[in-house]
């Protein structure tokens, strides 16, 4: 189905805002209604009536019309009988939809239709209510799946399903008869008269079990836990696994009358009669050279392999080998050593509730890990064949941080990469082999890495559904976009004409979990793209960079019989989470897998295993996480902790794993499962998206859109106004900076100290409003703030793929007329907040070169042209025209004066410029150990922000780590102040808890790119602090000097030469001597240089004096400034064998 995730979905909580899927508008005209809303029914039932494919909003066969009232219908009689489900669609998109009772991204609606009648759909916009005429079955249940096998010898009904005689809800189920009817080959069929099939077909009782269902059916199924527990006598229990190659259905009623008749869902018996299929090995599995080819289909009737032997045409055809069924539900064939290259599929004949009747479906492989071109067959790759393990590959470790919260995160995508960097060769732009390249862009990587990046978070690079391979086929933009203005719609036109074919996706839709995408490979065949994309880990390592990958397990691109289904053609019912009529569900944006059934989750933690094992990846990113259980990541955990250097090549312990807890759809609210959400991992160190300071430092929320304007602690709530509604169209909420603007700011720094802290549920600080509270007793839109036991569950971050830029945001939210130098200003000191936090951080690629995509707030399916990373520095992606209107539209007469400002676009001195500055805040990051203490306890007694209150200064934030408390971090400091002025101007303030403190700038600042930070001050003996405006500083503490005892003399240096530096406690690199030319920062305050402007009076001059004359009587001749991977606690890595 296309994918483009709803904006209210998606972006709940900031979750992932999807791809564009590979759909395909049919040839109907589309002609919008005179108010420009054009309105789809995309559903289950779409392919039946003509469109390409399900669930696609842009089949405009599928069209709302205007009745005249402003009603939109849709009227049909050609779909087929059966059970469907579908939503609302605008604007031919999945980015505002409606489902039942008019919810934005709500449940699916459904229907069932007995095929004699048409099929009337009737919208009204302005309720977003959907009225369906279909004529269906008298019966109840009928054309649904409504009953649940959980089994070998139990079903569950629903109790909505115990109808009378007389057509009244709530009959005492022992008042009915119930029965399971089964037909091999399908034919059932029922009326109030009783059941008819063919004769074959045979009736199974059930008898009510007053217990109802036992506990441990409760606890696996919640939702289930008032159905009516129903049980197969012992002898037809044993004929479970027989009875599920066929048709299965149960009736209820009297004697006489027949009152409801429904399918089956059958993952619980599934579950039950295979619980060994969770020991096996599938997919190919090579011994001694030799493959075996097993898959998992328990309710086949006969699986054969097909193969077409490397070097032969696909289109001859195939060799055909009968596979052997065992016990466990798997099929298997072993083959000899020269079925090595083999493409293959499945020939698959099993039965399928969706059409009636037994199928043969060729399938290919769900564990492939070789494909051919577009993913048409898979092939036979053995992953330790040599032929596919490149050298640097080989020789490179994994680049793991010695914790968690060491993590500094760059995302990136592939294609975004390479795909405009000149210095790559034309034929890599765009693929793994582009990492391997001496470019622009691993120059960069490179920089980055040196500055403190840490890893690298690849987005999806699995096989993806929607994107064209072969590179010749993808099609361009037509014309010169670069020809058209600023704040033209033509360059989005262009890119939109191509979309559904050209290269480029998010590729949030996965097709094969554990094989690499083949459009970012020179080579896609078989095991070609398996060593480039080696070749990529191993690069990126060899630059000091983890590889973190992107996985989408929480849906598929298709379900059903669509040609994109592999994994609902191979075990029909079982992979996908279906609702209580058997529809599968559909929150996630696409088809929702059911990752709580034990054989979902195999696939889940075999398909991880793989990538970190066989690829040697860092770690995982989990999309929606939130729609997996706690005990899916779990597994996940042990799994990966049980791979070890000795066995595995890799210490799977390492591997880091963090992802999108939101809660929403279907199992929120643990309506299924204990899920993977916010607060809801503690203690197993897996870490979940932090929307509470995104959305404090930008201020409205992704969520809505009506939002556009409203600022935040980044960007100038309560001090910068920037005149403009925070609520569009509402005059009344123009900002002005009102007391109600700053309360509201006080609110948000009080999210930002939050955040800082790990957004800790048990941190206490003095907030706004002068109450001291705990983390999770600050409000965040009617949640608790804080959720986290640990700061490595909290990822940190500003901006990420999803949403506007950091760069697109500050140019909307800020005044306009704010300068290009503030506005870098502000793009330091909001990425500042995530980087200078307690907790692992991530920074979306480019956002440290003021990356822009014209504002564009989704560009999944944007192309290249709205996707610029521009390595060379001389262009950040801005006015490059409006951004595509299926995400923007309804914004672009807000957005066409800012495209248009020439002022909003950074000259190549700018770009310089904030890079430089995000370098300095990696160096700081890493400059000591107090900035990433690790430990919550630890947090909990050492950060404390003396400004914090009811009197604080507006768009300020202090926070003091003291390493006089508690067990000592950092042998160097006694401390460390993180100031953050976010006001356009200066600020003095008075800590006297600080009084006394002998702080001086970090020389990471003293030493770095700007020049504004210089000019901070400190008087220690009056507590005093100024910083400028919109700037973070850093001071440090040095250790205060005990009272040497006797030393042995040390032989001075050579005057002008430097004293060679002690020997740090855990190095990573060399350290290097420091001249004494250096700046040293001497008791006037100033730098030696006198490019320093610190001053530094009273206590502070005493202790420095002190700190001078320790040092000197120890031999020491200069104060080194602590450099960046030169002492203990900066930048720490361990590779994945433990080195």
């Amino acid at each position: 189905m296309p994918h483009a995730r709803t904006t209210l979905l998606a972006l709940l909580t900031g979750g992932a805002l999807l791809l564009a899927g590979a759909t395909t508008t049919t040839a109907a005209m589309i002609e919008p209604a005179a108010d420009g809303l054009v309105v789809t029914f995309p559903g289950s039932y779409q392919q039946a009536v003509g469109c390409p494919g399900d669930w696609q909003p842009d089949c405009t066969l599928t069209q709302g019309t205007d009745d005249g009232t402003g009603v939109y219908t849709w009227t049909s009689d050609a779909v087929p009988p059966g059970s469907y489900a579908l939503k609302v669609a605008h604007g031919l998109s999945w980015d505002e939809n409606y489902g039942q009772g008019g919810e934005p991204g709500g449940a699916n609606y459904t229907f069932s239709t007995d095929g004699t009648q048409d099929v009337t759909f009737r919208y009204d916009p302005t309720t977003h209510l959907l009225d369906i005429d279909a004529h269906g079955s008298a019966l109840a249940g009928a054309g649904q799946d409504r009953a649940h096998w959980v089994r070998a010898d139990l079903l569950a009904w629903p109790r909505d399903l115990l109808v009378g005689t007389d057509d009244t809800d709530g009959a005492d189920p022992a008042d009915l008869d119930f029965a399971l009817h089964h037909a091999p080959d399908g034919g059932l069929d029922a009326t109030e008269a009783g059941v008819t099939g063919p004769a074959d077909a045979d009736a199974l009782p059930l008898t009510l079990d007053p217990a109802g269902l036992p506990a441990d059916v409760r606890d696996q199924f919640p939702a289930l836990a008032d159905a009516v527990a129903l049980r197969l006598d012992p002898a037809d229990a044993a004929r479970a696994a027989d009875l599920l190659t066929g048709q299965v259905r149960v009736a209820a009623g009297t004697d006489d009358v027949l009152t409801a008749w429904t399918g089956v869902q059958v993952p619980g018996v599934l579950d039950d009669l295979y619980a060994a299929a969770a020991d096996a090995d599938l997919g190919v599995v090579w011994a001694d050279g030799e493959p075996t080819f097993r898959l998992w289909a328990p309710t086949a009737r006969a699986v054969t392999l097909l193969r077409w032997p490397a070097g032969t045409d696909l289109a001859a055809a195939p060799a055909r080998e009968a596979a052997d069924r065992a016990a466990d539900g798997t099929w298997s064939v072993t083959g000899p050593t020269t079925w090595a290259g083999d493409r293959y599929r499945y020939e698959v004949d099993v039965f399928v509730p969706e059409t009636g009747q037994v199928e043969t479906n060729v399938v290919t492989d769900p564990y492939a890990v070789g494909l051919t071109l577009n993913s048409t067959h898979a092939v036979a790759v053995d992953l330790a064949d040599p032929a596919h393990r490149p050298a640097q590959w080989e020789a490179t470790t994994g680049q793991t941080p010695e914790r968690a919260v060491d993590h500094t995160i760059y995302e990136l995508h592939v294609r975004d990469f390479s795909i405009s960097d000149t210095t790559v060769p034309e034929a890599e732009r765009g693929t793994y082999l582009a990492f391997a390249r001496d470019s622009d862009g691993t120059r960069r990587l490179r920089a980055l890495s040196e500055a403190g990046l840490t890893t690298v978070h690849l987005l999806p690079t699995f096989d993806i559904a929607s994107i064209e391979e072969d590179r010749d086929a993808q099609l361009e933009p037509a014309g010169d976009l670069a020809a058209f203005g600023p704040d033209s719609d033509q360059q989005q036109a262009a890119v939109g004409a191509v979309r559904a074919g050209d290269g480029f996706n998010w590729g949030y839709d996965p097709w094969h979990f554990s094989t690499p995408e083949g459009s970012y490979a020179v080579d896609a065949e078989g095991g070609a793209r398996v060593a480039e994309f080696r070749t990529m880990v191993g690069a990126l390592h060899g630059m000091g960079l983890g590889v973190v990958l992107d996985q989408v397990f929480n849906h598929t691109a298709a379900s059903g019989q669509d040609a994109k289904s592999v994994l609902d053609r191979v075990v029909p019912g079982y992979y996908h989470r279906l609702d209580a009529g058997g529809a599968v569900e559909t929150s996630t944006c696409c088809q929702n897998v059911a990752t709580e059934h034990a054989m979902a989750e195999k696939l889940m933690v075999d398909s991880v295993v793989t990538w970190a094992r066989d690829y040697k990846v860092d770690g995982f990113r989990f999309d929606l996480m939130g729609h997996h259980s706690r005990d899916n990541m779990l597994a996940i955990r042990a799994a990966l902790d049980a791979l070890t250097v000795a066995e595995d090549g890799v210490d799977g312990s390492a591997v880091y794993l963090y992802g999108e807890g939101w809660d929403f759809g279907e199992v929120a609210g643990n309506a299924l499962f204990e899920q993977a959400t916010q607060g809801q991992l503690g203690g197993t160190g897996i870490g979940t998206f932090s929307d509470r300071l995104r959305d404090a430092v930008h201020g409205g929320s992704p969520v809505d859109g009506a939002t556009v304007f409203e600022q935040g602690f980044g960007t100038g709530l309560g001090t910068d106004p920037n005149g403009q509604p925070a609520l569009t169209g509402d005059p009344g909420t123009v900002s002005t900076g009102s007391a109600a603007e700053l309360a509201a700011l006080g609110h948000a720094t009080d999210l930002v100290r939050l955040g800082l802290v790990g957004n800790l549920r048990d941190y206490t600080f003095p907030t706004h409003t002068g109450e001291v509270l705990r983390g999770d007793q600050i409000d965040y839109r009617g949640a608790p703030a804080g959720y986290a036991d640990s700061p490595e569950e909290v990822i940190s971050y500003v901006d990420a793929h999803d949403n506007e830029t950091l760069f697109d945001l500050l140019t909307l939210k800020l005044p306009q007329a704010t300068t290009m130098d503030d506005r870098v200003r502000m793009n330091t000191l909001s990425l500042a907040t995530a980087a200078l936090s307690q907790t692992p951080v991530l920074w979306h690629a480019g956002t440290d070169q003021l990356r822009s995509k014209s504002l564009d707030r989704n560009s999944y399916d944007s192309g290249d042209w709205f996707n610029l990373l521009d390595w060379s520095g001389q262009d950040n992606g801005s006015a490059r025209g409006l951004p595509p209107a299926w995400d923007n539209a309804d914004k672009w007469d807000l957005m066409r004066p800012y495209l248009a400002d020439p002022d909003l676009v950074p000259t190549p001195d700018h770009i310089a410029t904030s890079r430089a500055a995000a370098e300095d805040l990696l160096r700081l990051r890493f400059s000591t150990p107090l900035l990433r203490l690790g430990d919550a306890d630890a947090i909990r007694q050492k950060i404390t922000f003396p400004d914090a209150g009811a009197d604080a200064p507006a768009g300020l934030v202090v926070m003091h780590v003291d390493d006089t408390v508690g067990a000592d971090v950092d042998p160097d400091l006694d401390g460390v102040v993180t100031v953050f002025n976010a006001s356009p101007d200066p600020i003095t303030t008075t800590l006297p808890a600080l009084a006394g403190r002998a702080l001086t700038l970090s020389p990471v600042q003293a030493d770095g790119a700007d020049d504004v930070v210089r000019t901070t001050t400190w008087d220690a003996a009056a507590g005093t602090l100024t910083v400028p405006a919109r700037t973070v500083a850093v001071l440090v503490e040095p250790t205060a000097p005990t009272t040497p005892g006797p030393v042995e003399p040390v032989e001075p240096g050579e005057p002008g030469e430097p004293v060679a530096p002690v020997a740090p406690a855990d190095p990573v690199a060399p350290a290097d001597p420091v001249a004494p030319a250096d700046p040293v920062v001497e008791a006037g305050g100033a730098a030696a240089s006198g490019s320093g402007v610190l001053a530094v009076t009273g206590a502070d001059l005493l202790r420095a004096l002190l700190l001078v004359v320790a040092l000197a009587g120890a031999g020491v001749a200069a104060i080194r400034y602590r450099a960046h991977r030169v002492r203990s606690g900066a930048h720490p890595r361990t590779g994945a064998d433990g080195t």
